[in-house]
C-alpha cells in the first residue's frame, strides 16, 4: 500500500527549466571571461543545487553570482507563473486519501522557496527535501524520507522527470513514476527504455494510475 508520494519540482510541478537555464547563464556571464557559457555547459551541472551548478560555471566570484542569480530568478519567474494543471488537484486527491506528500528537489532551498512561494504551493507538502552542492543527494533523500516516516521502500513512490530519478530511486529500491508531460519525444523514449511501463505523457493518465 502506498503510502508516501513525492514529487520533483523542476519539469515535474512546473515548466521551470527553460527559465532555470536563463536565469543562471544571465547570472553568470558577467563573471566568466573566458568563454561564453552555453546551455549544455549548464545542463551538466544538473543535479547539483544552484549554488553547486553557480561554483562550478564561475570558479572565483560565485558568490556574487549566486547573488544575482536569485535576484534574476526571481524576477524571471513570470516566464513561469503557475504549476502544470492539474499538479495541485492530484496532490489534493492524494491528501484526501491520507497519503503523505513530499517534494523532493535539486534544486536549492532558496530557490525552491522562489517556485513554491510564486505557485502558491508553500502549504502542499508535509516535507521537502532540497539539492546539495557537492552531488545529487536524492537517494539520501528518499532514504531519509523513509526513516521519517518509518516506511518501507515498497511504500514510497517518487514521480520525476529524468534518468536520474530513476536511477535515484532504484538506489533505494523505491518506485519511479517518469513524468514526461514536457519532455521531448527522444527524452520521452529514453525514459522508457529505463523505465518501461512507468512513464506517464500526461498528469491525467499519471492521477488515474495513482487514483485507481
Amino acid at each position: 500500500m502506498i503510502k508516501l508520494v513525492a514529487f520533483d519540482l523542476d519539469g515535474t510541478i512546473g515548466d521551470t527549466i527553460p527559465m532555470c537555464l536563463k536565469a543562471l547563464k544571465r547570472a553568470v556571464t558577467p563573471y566568466i571571461t573566458l568563454n561564453d557559457v552555453s546551455e549544455n555547459d549548464i545542463l551538466e551541472t544538473f543535479g547539483l543545487n544552484e549554488k553547486g551548478m553557480i561554483k562550478k560555471l564561475v570558479g572565483y566570484n560565485w558568490e556574487n553570482a549566486l547573488d544575482d542569480f536569485y535576484v534574476i530568478y526571481e524576477q524571471m519567474h513570470i516566464m513561469c507563473p503557475r504549476p502544470f494543471d492539474g499538479i495541485t488537484e492530484l496532490i489534493e486527491k492524494l491528501k484526501k486519501k491520507s497519503i503523505l506528500i513530499a517534494l523532493v528537489t535539486g534544486k536549492g532551498e532558496k530557490s525552491c522557496a522562489i517556485t513554491l512561494r510564486q505557485f502558491n504551493m508553500d502549504t502542499c507538502f508535509d516535507k521537502v527535501k532540497t539539492g546539495n552542492p557537492f552531488k545529487n543527494n536524492k537517494a539520501e533523500n528518499f532514504r531519509e524520507l523513509l526513516a521519517d516516516y518509518k516506511l518501507q521502500p515498497d511504500e514510497m513512490i517518487y514521480i520525476g522527470d529524468t534518468v536520474s530519478d530513476i536511477v535515484s530511486c532504484r538506489e533505494v529500491g523505491i518506485r519511479c513514476l517518469s513524468a514526461s508531460w514536457v519532455t521531448s519525444c527522444l527524452d520521452a523514449q529514453k525514459l522508457e527504455a529505463h523505465n518501461a511501463g512507468n512513464v506517464f505523457n500526461s498528469i491525467a493518465s499519471l492521477e488515474c494510475y495513482l487514483m485507481g
